[in-house]
């Protein structure tokens, strides 16, 4: 295996990794256990832990008591993601030849990344930049997938189905946006809103405030201009969701049926219906028992697997 392709797909192992601890990091509530950036109450290696650095750290930030717990998840959080961003670097580099677009897009990406997360700490949460932050974290798994697959491969010289590379583009974009719905829900809690399946509070169609749900600027848990966001702002961001679930299922469903009914591509078509499967029942079963910290955090890496096989199917389809 070339270099290029080795040093890529460890990124690709990493970038996995990286995306669901920091869903953990958000949902375990420790997204602001370091109230500063790129360091922990000053510290750039470990956290305030005696009793005399908890001092000094709560007299440099009133108001922000240390919790060492917290604190250690982010940090641990931020020293693997700054892993992720130098591996990502070197793949870029390796790669610069081959694929020079998707080098230089994964290094701006990578840097916009770190801003990000130097922002949802000192913005405190926002909803926009968490989603933001999401969204980074899948575009680098998207890219770092195109960098790891090989030049040539056996399904690129098998027939391409009819139509099965413009359901795939049409797939790609739905999950996309899916992927941004679902940090949205995430970045406000809106997850709980709705606490029965299909229906929604015991209706199909319960009350819902998409204007206040969708403000981008605003704070999180207030509306833009800065009253307590109401309750059925959250039941339209859980309910855009599942709506939003539904056109995903609707559409890589009916790529799987191309694919499936193509000797060359039923592997992939196979591939697709696992993942797709299992995050539509990770979905469910987080709405039904109420968000377990394990299966809403499999639920963000659910969604990275489902991401890496459709640009991966979309790619070979294109003939990349």
């Amino acid at each position: 295996m070339p270099r290029a392709r080795l040093i890529a797909l460890l990124a690709l192992y990493v970038a996995l990794f990286v995306v669901p601890l920091g869903a953990y990091v958000r949902l375990s509530d420790a997204g602001l256990g370091c109230p500063d950036w790129p360091g922990c109450y000053g510290k750039l290696v470990g956290v305030p832990e005696h009793p005399d650095e908890h001092v000094a750290a709560e007299q440099a930030f009133p108001g922000k008591p240390v919790e060492a717990g917290k604190a250690w998840k982010e940090m641990i959080h931020r020293y693997v993601a700054g892993t992720l961003g130098l591996v990502v670097f070197a793949a870029s580099v390796l790669a610069w030849r081959r694929r020079p677009l998707v080098a230089a897009l994964l290094v701006g990406t990578i840097v916009f990344q770190a801003l990000l997360g130097m922002w949802t700490v000192t913005l405190l949460l926002k909803p926009a930049i968490v989603t933001a932050h999401l969204l980074g974290g899948m575009t680098i798994i998207g890219l770092l997938t195109i960098l790891a697959m090989p030049e040539r491969n056996t399904c690129s010289r098998q027939a391409v189905p009819p139509g099965a590379a413009r359901l795939a583009i049409a797939a790609l974009v739905l999950l996309v946006i899916q992927i941004g719905l679902g940090g949205w829900v995430s970045s406000n809690y809106a997850g709980l809103a709705c606490q029965d399946f299909p229906t929604c509070q015991g209706v199909w169609l319960p009350s819902m405030d998409f204007a206040h749900g969708f403000t981008l600027k605003r704070e999180l848990g207030y509306t833009g201009d800065g009253t307590l966001l109401p309750f059925a702002a959250l039941t339209a961001i859980h309910w855009a969701h599942r709506l939003g679930a539904l056109l995903v299922f609707l559409t890589v469903g009916a790529l799987i049926l191309r694919l499936k009914a193509s000797p060359g591509w039923r592997n992939w078509a196979f591939v697709l219906t696992v993942t797709l499967v299992l995050q539509l029942g990770l979905g469910i079963a987080n709405v039904l028992l109420s968000l377990p910290l394990p299966l809403a955090v499999a639920h963000n890496f659910g969604a990275a697997l489902l991401l890496l096989h459709v640009v991966a199917v979309t790619m070979r389809l294109s003939g990349h």
